[in-house]
């Protein structure tokens, strides 16, 4: 066997690992390691991954001190001592129940713990890295010596690259990066999401297990092709993988009873044992074949959700707060939709606000029809809930992320605004949310553009076209242009006001169109997309109610 065998158990290794010649990775250049890694260049001979590695990792650029192997020699007997290393006490910040074995023999195991109860000796201001023990784990099965496994993960721990994210270090940094993955499974797998909604009480219980899928569940010629392409093209890469599990797991499962009382156990079950439905080429091609958000739109949605956990007081782990907390059932009353539609509502907002209780500001029933005291009593809420009742017992509704002050910034002028957050959905007399578009206006394409005849021609001419990936020098509107301090350029067409209309456009060719008197309403549908209209085209509105967030 090779140098890289000595913590190896070759009986449990695939086979295919010890089968091909050993190559030299000569490439540098980041397009083509990129396409070698996602083709798994070099996973099928042990040797070779081992050396792309160690060239990988070596091209980390760390903090100035970063503890190297030298250190390890110099501290690893006063750390662990002779007591046997299986039975050594991990660090708080890494959950003890779950260590990876892999393919590793007995040495091997107790090396783990020994590598990581050294990383917390040297790196002390780590609070919570779950992912800790699994990349050890790995990278050990690559490794000639402890005291080189222990340097590589160090290198991963002390990237100071702001762009380049690799390990989560604290509670704050992995809660953000769960609530993140929720907002993604949202927008990427719809069907996968209402499998979710349906099955357990608390989605974002069940989307804070997102690493441990990989990191822990995943057998190890998985996680290593993944971690393959992770050494490259970084974070990134974990997120797409670990969406595709979830669409894999409801398309496996579709239709079936869960196995246990827990959905959370259930998928834990299926990625243990993805090797009986998915290949890991298959995987992969799933995982890169969602188009997912750009690397900076991702990184500016979880600064978000850092924040508003920071807003809660969250920062250390603890119990988050539950979607059956944030509705109370005694608390909450509604007109047009009971606690349980309110908490499927609840669902598919963006985490961060999800946090958040639901605090009526307006309702025809008390404050009139009024268009004018609809805006003054919205105004200063960001975001807000439109719920819409009609008279033919028609309930759809909409998520607004922007408040409704901006539309003064086009004067009289009917302006649009908002951002790609904003969504559309249908309650009664099914359950459906649509997924976002641009409304495709031309003439509007500047903010407080006027075109001729707003009001008339918003209501019979809006067409809708799905969003198209835009110049790299723009930002998602996924996120709020405002909240960032962002260009107002940024911001897109998905919400519009004047004193004579409001304009809500929807996903899937869905739109609502409001008559200034909030009696009368209307919706435009693009057939093409074959869904089911929001509601009647042309609709009586028996009740409305605005909803805004409250901390």
């Amino acid at each position: 066997m090779d140098e890289y065998s000595r913590f190896v158990d070759w009986d449990k290794m695939d086979v295919t690992v010890q089968s091909q010649d050993a190559k030299d990775l000569t490439c540098t250049e980041f397009q083509e390691l990129k396409q070698l890694a996602r083709q798994g260049y070099w996973a099928k001979n042990h040797s070779l991954r081992a050396k792309a590695y160690h060239k990988l990792i070596s091209n980390i650029p760390c903090r100035t001190v970063t503890p190297d192997a030298n250190v390890y020699r110099d501290i690893v007997v006063k750390i662990a001592g002779k007591r046997n290393s299986s039975s050594l006490p991990l660090p708080e910040f890494v959950d003890d129940s779950l260590v990876p074995t892999y393919c590793l023999n007995a040495e091997g195991i107790g090396a783990v713990r020994k590598i990581i109860l050294c990383i917390a000796n040297q790196f002390p201001d780590i609070s919570f890295c779950p992912a800790l023990p699994s990349v050890t784990a790995l990278l050990l099965h690559y490794s000639k010596d402890e005291a080189e496994c222990f340097e590589q993960v160090c290198r991963i721990l002390a990237c100071n690259d702001p762009s380049k994210r690799l390990i989560d270090q604290t509670f704050l940094a992995f809660e953000s990066s769960c609530m993140t993955f929720g907002d993604l499974v949202n927008k990427y797998c719809q069907a996968a999401h209402k499998l979710m909604v349906a099955v357990s009480e608390d989605v974002l219980e069940v989307y804070s297990d997102w690493q441990r899928w990989l990191f822990g569940e995943l057998p190890l010629v998985y996680i290593a092709r993944v971690f393959d392409v992770f050494l490259v093209e970084g974070y990134k890469v974990l997120y797409r993988v670990a969406l595709a599990l979830l669409k894999f797991f409801r398309k496996v499962r579709a239709g079936q009873p869960m196995e246990s009382d827990s959905v959370q156990q259930d998928i834990r079950a299926f990625v243990r044992d993805i090797a009986k439905s998915v290949s890991p080429e298959r995987l992969l091609e799933k995982a890169f074949a969602i188009r997912l958000l750009s690397r900076k739109e991702i990184q500016l949605l979880q600064m978000a959700n850092e924040k508003a956990l920071q807003r809660k007081g969250i920062t250390a782990k603890q119990k988050r707060q539950n979607v059956h907390l944030a509705v109370h059932a005694e608390n909450f009353k509604s007109e047009i939709v009971s606690v349980k539609e309110m908490r499927d509502i609840w669902s598919w907002i963006p985490e961060r606000f999800a946090l958040c209780q639901p605090l009526l500001l307006f309702t025809t029933l008390e404050h009139g029809c009024s268009l004018s005291r609809f805006y003054s009593r919205s105004e200063g809420y960001e975001p807000t809930l439109l719920l819409i009742k009609t008279t033919a017992k028609e309930v759809c509704g909409a998520y607004l992320s922007t408040d409704w002050g901006e539309r003064r910034r086009g004067g009289s002028k009917l302006s649009f605004f908002g951002t790609g957050e904003c969504f559309v959905f249908r309650l009664q007399p099914e359950v459906e949310r649509y997924e976002w578009v641009i409304i495709k206006h031309p003439e509007l394409a500047t903010t407080g553009s006027e075109p001729e005849n707003h009001a008339s021609r918003a209501s019979s001419s809006l067409s809708f076209s799905s969003v198209t990936s835009d110049t790299s020098s723009r930002l998602s509107p996924f996120l709020s242009a405002r909240h960032f301090n962002l260009p107002s350029k940024t911001a897109s067409m998905f919400m519009a006001g004047s004193s004579e209309c409001i304009i809500i456009g929807g996903g899937d060719g869905q739109a609502l169109y409001l008559d200034a008197d909030l009696n009368h309403g209307r919706t435009s549908h693009c057939d093409t997309f074959n869904n089911q209209p929001l509601c009647s085209e042309s609709f009586q509105i028996s009740v409305l109610e605005v909803w805004g967030f409250r901390d």
